[in-house]
C-alpha cells in the first residue's frame, strides 16, 4: 500500500482554515471543494492513459487520452459528497458510484446503508473520496466492497488522516493483489477516545452541512 502525504503550501493553508473552529460553513465547503482538487491533481498522477494521434492548427502530434475503462469516482456519503465537485473539476469524464456508509458513535464499526455502484467494476480505477481516515473502518469496508465488484486499482483520496487508520488499512490489505494509495492532505497526530482525528477537525460532515 502507498501512503502520499500532500506537501504543498497552498494545502497547508487550506488546511490551517478548515481546522479552524469559527470557519463557517460555506466557506468550509468552498474550502473543501479547493482543497480536494489540489489532492486530486497528486491522486491522478499514475491514471491510465493510452497514446493518440490529435491534428493541431500547424500538424499531426501524438497525445494522451484517459484510457478506457474510464475511472469511477466514488463518495462515501454523506461526507464524502462535499468533496465530489472538486474532484469532478479534474476528472470530468469519469462515472460516478455512490456509497452510504456510516460509523457507530459507540462501536466505530461501520455499516453500509446505501450503495449506487456499477454492478461490475472489473479493470476499473476507482477514486473513494472520504474527507477523514481515523479508524480505518470505512475505507476497509469499502475497499473490500469495491475489490468484490472486480476494481483492480484503488486510490483513496482524505483530506486528514490518522496513524491509527493508516496502519489498519495497511494490515487489512497487506496481501492484496489490489494496488492500494491512500493521498491525504496531512497525517495528524492520534486518535481521541472517541475515535476523532487529533488535532483534526472536528466532524466533517457537520460543518460541510449543518448538524442532522
Amino acid at each position: 500500500m502507498k501512503v502520499h502525504v500532500a506537501n504543498h503550501p497552498l494545502i497547508s493553508h487550506k488546511l490551517t482554515v478548515l481546522r479552524d473552529v469559527r470557519t463557517d460553513s460555506p466557506t468550509f465547503r468552498r474550502l473543501v471543494e479547493e482543497l480536494v482538487t489540489l489532492l486530486a491533481y497528486e491522486a491522478t498522477r499514475e491514471v491510465r492513459t493510452n497514446e493518440v494521434e490529435v491534428t493541431t492548427p500547424v500538424t499531426k502530434t501524438k497525445g494522451r487520452k484517459l484510457a478506457d475503462p474510464r475511472p469511477v469516482v466514488v463518495p462515501i456519503l454523506r461526507a464524502g459528497l462535499g468533496m465530489l465537485e472538486g474532484m469532478s473539476k479534474l476528472l470530468p469524464t469519469a462515472e460516478v458510484g455512490f456509497l452510504g456508509m456510516v460509523r457507530d458513535e459507540k462501536t466505530l464499526e461501520a455499516s453500509t446503508y446505501a450503495n449506487r455502484l456499477p454492478e461490475d467494476l472489473s479493470g476499473r480505477h476507482v477514486f473513494v473520496l472520504d474527507p477523514m481516515l481515523a479508524t480505518g473502518g470505512t475505507l476497509i469496508m469499502a475497499f473490500h466492497y469495491l475489490i468484490d465488484l472486480g476494481a483492480n486499482d484503488i486510490t483513496a483520496i482524505c483530506i486528514l488522516s490518522a496513524p491509527e487508520g493508516i496502519a489498519a488499512v495497511e494490515k487489512e490489505f497487506a496481501n492484496s493483489k489490489v494496488p492500494i494509495t491512500i493521498v491525504t492532505g496531512a497525517l495528524d497526530e492520534k486518535l481521541n477516545e472517541n475515535g476523532y482525528i487529533v488535532p483534526g477537525l472536528g466532524d466533517a460532515g457537520d460543518r460541510l452541512y449543518g448538524v442532522v
